[in-house]
């Protein structure tokens, strides 16, 4: 079960990981892409940003709970 859990959970990490949308372009790379360094997140961008961070913890600490209750 917490095997199930923990690809459903790594998928939707995978998932909101490449919906973060970056700097476009290969000028973001270099840094002349022309923006502020410093960026607040609103709405949508907001809401992936924290979901990214909640499923990654989840996904830690599902593998430390398939780690230890395995054995």
């Amino acid at each position: 079960m917490l095997i199930i859990a923990q690809i459903v959970v790594s998928l939707i990490l995978i998932m909101l990981i490449l919906l973060q949308e970056r700097s476009a372009g290969l000028g973001g790379v270099f840094g002349g892409a022309g923006g502020t360094p410093y960026q607040t997140r609103r709405g949508l961008e907001r809401a992936i940003f924290w979901g990214t961070i909640v499923a990654a913890v989840l996904f830690a600490a599902l593998a430390l709970a398939n780690l230890f209750l395995t054995r």
